[in-house]
């Protein structure tokens, strides 16, 4: 049986507005510069430990403590559904359902707020398991979070792969063995795809429900 690995920001939701709102809000109440939301596309996708060492230019480890604390004042009252779920990407699920496959979440994101997106938007139905970082942050890396998930699930690298829109999820992908593809609809682009070695790249939903229809493996 083959196991689909998705990510959720960028892949699964377009959360811009929520996360690049909850992002300024920090960076407000610290007294801070606040860049233009257009400018801040980038922190969709890395982890908030990552994206706050870059725009406060630290790396005092409170400070960017600090900042994830404002960042979730605010992101777990208001931003979580300030969101929207990828039109086609619910007949996609229900379709690889269908056919055999397994489905599980795999975010950066703690997984305590990703399940709650994930149920709003009526996708948890579709996947067995949402798998994410822990609220202090352990296993915010992706690299590590997949191979827990792998070890959990008693999953082989082979047999899965990974769906997500930014290099994180290839990085991940790679370094535990498992196959990736790389999604355009999100946050990342070709050049960043092609850098880090993504097996494949779909430009929409249509193309990855056929890729996957037709194959396998990627």
């Amino acid at each position: 049986m083959r196991t689909l690995l998705f990510d959720l920001d960028g892949t699964l939701t377009d959360p811009f507005v929520g996360i690049v709102t909850s992002v300024q809000y920090a960076l407000e109440k610290l007294g801070r510069d606040v860049p233009p939301a257009e400018e801040l596309a980038f922190v969709i996708g890395p982890p908030l430990t990552e994206t706050y060492r870059q725009l406060l230019e630290t790396e005092d480890e409170e400070l960017i403590l600090e900042a994830i604390r404002l960042y979730r004042e605010r992101y777990t009252t208001v931003g979580l559904y300030e969101n929207e779920r990828y039109e086609g990407i619910l007949e996609l699920l229900e379709a690889a359902k269908a056919r055999g496959d397994r489905l599980l979440v795999c975010t950066s994101k703690p997984w305590a707020y990703a399940e709650k997106i994930i149920a709003h938007f009526e996708m948890d139905g579709l996947f067995e398991k949402t798998y994410g970082a822990e609220l202090d942050m352990t296993r915010g890396n992706k690299v590590e979070l997949m191979a827990y998930l792998l070890e959990q699930e008693g999953l082989e690298a082979s047999q899965c792969i990974m769906i997500g829109d930014r290099k994180h999820d290839i990085i991940a992908a790679k370094k535990n063995g498992v196959p990736s593809i790389g999604v355009l609809w999100g946050y990342g682009s070709e050049e960043e795809f092609a850098a880090c070695g993504a097996d494949r790249v779909v430009s929409s939903r249509q193309e990855l429900a056929a890729h996957l229809a037709e194959t396998l493996v990627s």
